[in-house]
């Protein structure tokens, strides 16, 4: 069954860094540029009908022909795991740190 997908692109300040995060170029803003933490908020893309609301930590970066094109976030709280495509604005730095850190488990 298909997920729906409701197109959400607004802008934010992240709960876990405060960085300003504005509406996502090329794509819907799902996790902050800077620190890519996420918020438990969907349970289809950009629904926002989740109840949980707990914070959704990167924990693993995949890598398709080559190129990084999705992470891997877990909720702190139920501990749910999903995948959202990377942003063109992503912090880099982050993203080759999260590779790195999984490397070494």
């Amino acid at each position: 069954m298909m997920k729906k997908f409701t197109h959400v692109n607004e802008g934010f300040q992240c709960e876990v860094c405060g960085a300003l995060n504005p509406p996502a170029p090329q794509t819907c803003r799902n996790h902050c540029s800077e620190c890519l933490c996420s918020k438990h908020v969907d349970i289809n893309p950009g629904d926002r009908a989740e109840k949980c609301g707990g914070i959704m930590r990167p924990i693993e970066v995949l890598i398709a022909r080559d190129v990084m094109d999705s992470v891997i976030f877990q909720c702190e709280k139920c501990g749910i795991v999903r995948r959202n495509r990377i942003a063109p604005d992503d912090n880099r730095e982050k993203l080759f740190e999260i590779i790195e850190r999984k490397a070494h488990l």
